[in-house]
């Protein structure tokens, strides 16, 4: 590991002051991520500087909104009576997530930024785009199961690692950072980018900007929303295919309103446009759902290891949908 200098902010201003002292600063939550990075070698920062410090409160405005801290730590997220209550898909998301030591350090906001798994950008002796811009991608003729059927380039074909992103995505979550030119908020569907030609930018974060909360806007149906995860073993592993939904069902047995959103098949927290416009105002059927994730998965394409996660993400919208209207899946 290369030598670096520590420092420990008080204040995202104080942070932000911090990281404007060296060209290669990077803030530290809980480094659950990070320091594997460092410790590979990936990442090289000059300083580190640990912003546990700030903000680590869940608060609820008088509209309902919810606004958390970027430094709350992902179990007193998943536990929290207000998140449990009515926002289950959240909890279940972040329970679904690494193990219990794992989720008592990492918090919200280094959740958020949390890199790609993939083990070509972890190993330094690969080509890989993100890693190295230019360099080429070795995940795309190597072997790539766990990889994107959705929104990867030429460039980069890896996913995003986060089920606590997911579903954020589906909840229309509003992230808010502050930075040197100072605050703005940004949706958390609008915050990471597909790959295209640069796969090395990943997010539209500025330089020194820093992740002070999250905001989860009040959702009537939210009750009624669950986080449903198929990996590969039942404890810490990433996701092949998740799946976060919440679903509005009038009287007369027809969708009034949903969110839906994949995790394990894209480069970032894909949120299942089509699928949604697919099943509003539609009876809510099985044969409305299977139609539904069709359309979802209409742009998927597959890589040489990873087809099977095209039908896997179909049937995995349909069994969670079923789930929510209460025939089980």
């Amino acid at each position: 590991m290369n030598l670096f200098t520590y420092e420990k902010a008080s204040t995202p201003s104080a942070a932000i002051e911090l990281s404007g002292k060296s060209s290669a600063a990077r803030y530290l939550g809980g480094g659950t991520n990070l320091v594997d990075l460092m410790r590979e070698t990936v990442e090289c920062p000059q300083t580190l500087i640990d912003v546990t410090a700030l903000a680590d409160g869940i608060d609820q405005t008088g509209d309902g909104t919810l606004m958390i801290g970027g430094a709350v730590k992902n179990t007193a997220l998943a536990a929290d009576m207000r998140v449990r209550s009515a926002y289950p898909v959240l909890s279940r998301a972040l329970l679904s997530g690494a193990s219990a030591q794992i989720r008592n350090m990492a918090t919200v906001a280094g959740n958020i930024l949390q890199r790609t798994r993939c083990r070509y950008f972890y190993d330094n002796a690969s080509h890989c785009n993100k890693r190295e811009p230019g360099g080429g991608c070795d995940a795309i003729g190597g072997f790539n199961r766990y990889h994107a059927v959705l929104g990867a380039s030429s460039s980069c074909v890896a996913t995003h690692p986060s089920d606590m992103c997911v579903a954020l995505v589906a909840l229309d979550a509003v992230v808010h950072v502050e930075g040197p030119s100072g605050r703005r908020a940004i949706p958390l569907a609008e915050l990471h980018r597909l790959p295209g030609d640069r796969a090395d930018l990943e997010t539209e974060l500025r330089p020194r900007e820093l992740i002070t909360a999250v905001e989860i806007p009040q959702l009537s149906f939210g009750r009624r929303s669950t986080y449903r995860k198929v990996r590969d073993r039942a404890s810490y592993a990433f996701a092949l295919v998740s799946v976060a939904a919440a679903l509005d069902i009038d009287d007369a047995g027809n969708i009034r309103d949903v969110r839906l959103a994949l995790g394990g098949v894209a480069p970032k927290p894909w949120r299942a446009s089509k699928a949604e416009a697919a099943l509003r105002g539609q009876p809510a059927t099985e044969q409305t759902f299977r139609a539904a994730a069709e359309a979802e998965l209409s742009s998927a394409k597959a890589l040489r290891d990873n087809g099977f996660k095209i039908e896997l993400a179909k049937r995995t919208i349909v069994a969670v949908l079923n789930e929510l209207k209460g025939e089980g899946a």
